[in-house]
C-alpha cells in the first residue's frame, strides 16, 4: 500500500486488515535465485515455481506458496531497479506463463516504466532561522525531505515561511488557503488532511471522509502550481493515519519518480514532513499555539501567515535514471477479445535497507546484531499479487471461457506515488474506452472469514451493485471503510484509473469475523499497522487464517466472471466525480 499512501496505515480494512500472529522469516519453497536481467525491457529467464502442485480452484495452500515466494528473503523486498524486481516479475512471467496466458504487452508480458531514483543524503540537516535565532532539523529525527527535481543538488536559501492552513484550493468548496498572498519562492508550512478534519466540522469538504484534498500528495501539487519554493507538512498521526516512523521509513533511502517529460506537472524544489513536536515548538517560538492554528485553520475566512522565519537547506541527492517493470498478461475472450476486465495488485515494495541510513534496524546491522532490515512486504502487497495470480488461474480453466479479455497488471512503484499504474493509464495496452472495469487488490487480509466486505470509497460505481450480489450469494454485507478520514481511497493503483474514468473497484473483507466479532477484527487490523506496515515484520507467516481470503478472492472472481460474460459497461454513480472523466472517455464508442 502507498506510502503516500503511506501509504497508509489502519483502518477499517484498508490497512489491510492482517494479523501476524507470529513473524517467523519463512524461506521460500522454490524461490527463484535469478541473475538480474540485463534489460529491464526484454523478457528475463523464467523464475521457477518450484515442485508446489497448483489447483485450477482458488485456495489457501496455492495463495499461501505465491506469497512465501514473494515475501521471501531472497525477494530482498521487491525494491523497483533491484535483484529483488528482476527475481520478481521473472516469477510473475513464470505463472503466467505456467496458466497459458499470452503477453499483454505486444510480444511482451512486461513495460517498462522509466524511473528517475533520488537519495537524499540523510545527514541534511533543515535550518530555520526564527527570530535572528537559528535552528537544526536533523533528517529522520524532526525532518524528512526530498526532491523531485532530478538535480544533484538543490538549494533553499533564507526562504520566508508562509503557513497556509491546509494547503488548499478548491474553488467548487469556495475555498482558498493562498487567497491573497504570494508564496512565489517562498517556503510554506500546512497541515495534512482536509479542513476541518482536527476541528471535527462535518460541514466542510465530505465531513469525516477525506477528499483528495486531503492528501500529501495534493498539497505538494498544488505548492507548486502556487510557484513556492518548498513546502513542508506538519506530521500527525491522526490526520495523516500513520505515525512518523512510516513517514521517515518511506522518505529514508531511495525515492522514486517519473522523468518530468512523462509527468509535466509542476514539481517543488524541497518537499518533507516535519514532526508535530517540531511544529509545536516553532510555532510557540513565533509566539503561535499550535492547537489555535488548528482550529483557525479549520474555519472558512482563514487567511494565511507570514511567520517571521527562514527556511534553508542544502540538499544533495545521489541521482541515477533507471527503469523497472509493469507485468501485464492477456487471457482472450472468446467473444468480444477487444473489451477487457484488468485486475491489479503491485508488487513492488521498500527493499533491503541493510546498507543504507535511515530504516529501522540499520545502525543495529551495521554492528552486527542481526536486526531485520528487509522490508518484505508479504500482506502489501504479496498477498494481493497472489490474489490476482489465483483469480488468473481460475479464468484460465473456466468452462465455458470469458467472452471479454481479461487483463492481469502486476505494477510497480506503487510505494512511490502509484507511479506504475500512473505510466500505465497514460500508455494502456488496452484502450481505456475498451476497459470495462478495474478490480483492484492491495494488502488482502488474512485473519479469516468474516460476515462483511468493505468497499474503499463506498457508494461510487456500478460495480458495487454486481459485488452485493455475489456478497449476498456469500451471505455478507457490504459497507464502507471504518476509517473514511484516511483516505484510502486515493491510496492505492485504482485511483488513477479512477481519475480517467474507469470505474474501479477496491473491495476486501471487512473486520466483522466470524470468530471473534469487530472486537477480534479491530484487534488485528491495529496490531499490524502498529507492528508490521512499512515495517521489516511484513513476513510471511503460515499462522495466518487464510479462509477468508479465499472467500474474498471467490467474490472478487465472481464480479469480474459477470462483467466477462455480459455486455455490461457499469459507470460511475450519478454525482460521482469521476461520472464525467468516464462518459467523455466513452462518447466516441457511442457514435
Amino acid at each position: 500500500m502507498s506510502r503516500n499512501s503511506p501509504l497508509f496505515a489502519a483502518t477499517s480494512l484498508v490497512v489491510a486488515t492482517l494479523a501476524l500472529s507470529a513473524c517467523k522469516q519463512t524461506p521460500a519453497d522454490g524461490a527463484a535465485s535469478a541473475q538480474p536481467a540485463s534489460d529491464p525491457a526484454a523478457p528475463a529467464a523464467a523464475a521457477p515455481a518450484g515442485d508446489h502442485a497448483f489447483d485450477a480452484a482458488i485456495n489457501a495452500a496455492d495463495f499461501a506458496q505465491h506469497v512465501k515466494v514473494l515475501a521471501s528473503d531472497e525477494f530482498e523486498g521487491r525494491a523497483p531497479g533491484s535483484a529483488g524486481e528482476d527475481k520478481t516479475v521473472q516469477y510473475l512471467e513464470a505463472q503466467f506463463k505456467r496458466l497459458g496466458l499470452k503477453p499483454g504487452n505486444g510480444d511482451s508480458y512486461f513495460q517498462t516504466v522509466p524511473m528517475v531514483e533520488t537519495t537524499a543524503d540523510e545527514g541534511t540537516t533543515l535550518k530555520l532561522d526564527v527570530k535572528g535565532q537559528t535552528r537544526e532539523l536533523k533528517f529522520g529525527a524532526d525532518m524528512v525531505v526530498g526532491t523531485r527535481t532530478g538535480q544533484a543538488e538543490v538549494k533553499v536559501d533564507a526562504s520566508d515561511l508562509v503557513f497556509v492552513g491546509y494547503g488548499v484550493n478548491a474553488p467548487e468548496q469556495q475555498w482558498n488557503d493562498y487567497a491573497g498572498v504570494d508564496v512565489k519562492g517562498k517556503t510554506v508550512v500546512m497541515f495534512v488532511n482536509d479542513p476541518g478534519f482536527h476541528g471535527q466540522d462535518a460541514t466542510l469538504f465530505e465531513g469525516k471522509r477525506m477528499t483528495y484534498y486531503g492528501r500529501w500528495t495534493y498539497k505538494f501539487e498544488e505548492a507548486a502550481r502556487q510557484g513556492a519554493k518548498a513546502a513542508l507538512i506538519v506530521h500527525d498521526a491522526a490526520g495523516a493515519s500513520y505515525g512518523w516512523d512510516v513517514v521517515k521509513n518511506s522518505w529514508s533511502g531511495a525515492q522514486f519518480d517519473l522523468p518530468a517529460k512523462d509527468d509535466p506537472e509542476p514539481r517543488l524544489p524541497v518537499q518533507g514532513w516535519i514532526t508535530a513536536d517540531t511544529a509545536r515548538t516553532l510555532f510557540a517560538d513565533l509566539g503561535q499555539d499550535l492547537d489555535q492554528l488548528y482550529q483557525a485553520a479549520g474555519k472558512r475566512g482563514f487567511k494565511a501567515i507570514p511567520l517571521q522565519a527562514k527556511a534553508s537547506v542544502d540538499l544533495k541527492s545521489k541521482i541515477s535514471e533507471k527503469s523497472s517493470r509493469n507485468v501485464i498478461a492477456r487471457l482472450d475472450g472468446a467473444k468480444r477479445p477487444d473489451e477487457a476486465i484488468v485486475y491489479m495488485a503491485h508488487w513492488d515494495h521498500l527493499g533491503h535497507h541493510a546498507e543504507e541510513g535511515g530504516h529501522e534496524g540499520h545502525a543495529a546491522a551495521a554492528k552486527g546484531e542481526g536486526h531485520d532490515t528487509i522490508y518484505n512486504g508479504a500482506v502489501d502487497n504479496a498477498s494481493g499479487v497472489a490474489g490476482i495470480l489465483e483469480i488468473a488461474e481460475a479464468f484460465s480453466k473456466q468452462t465455458p471461457p470469458p467472452d471479454r479479455s481479461l487483463l492481469f497488471l502486476a505494477v510497480t512503484l506503487e510505494e512511490s506515488g502509484l507511479l506504475g499504474s500512473k505510466y500505465y493509464v497514460a500508455h494502456p495496452t488496452v484502450p481505456l474506452n475498451k476497459t470495462v472495469a478495474v478490480i483492484n487488490l492491495d494488502a488482502m487480509p488474512i485473519i479469516g472469514k468474516a460476515r462483511d466486505m468493505t468497499v474503499v470509497g463506498y457508494g461510487s460505481s456500478e460495480l458495487e451493485d454486481i459485488l452485493k450480489t455475489v456478497a449476498d450469494g456469500q451471505g455478507r454485507v457490504l459497507h464502507a471503510e471504518g476509517t473514511p478520514q484516511d483516505g484510502f481511497y486515493f491510496r492505492s493503483d485504482h485511483f488513477n484509473f479512477a481519475k480517467a474514468g474507469v470505474p474501479a473497484l477496491y473491495a476486501k473483507g471487512g473486520d466483522d469475523l466470524i470468530n471473534g466479532g469487530v472486537e477480534a477484527g479491530q484487534k488485528a487490523q491495529v496490531d499490524y499497522r502498529d507492528n508490521r506496515y512499512h515495517k521489516p515484520a511484513d513476513q510471511f507467516d503460515p499462522n495466518w487464517k487464510l479462509d477468508g481470503v479465499v472467500q474474498d478472492l471467490d467474490a472478487l472472481y465472481g464480479v469480474g466472471k459477470v462483467l466477462a460474460g455480459n455486455e455490461q459497461w457499469p459507470n460511475w454513480y450519478q454525482g460521482n466525480a469521476f461520472r464525467a472523466a468516464h462518459d467523455k472517455l466513452m462518447a466516441p464508442a457511442k457514435k
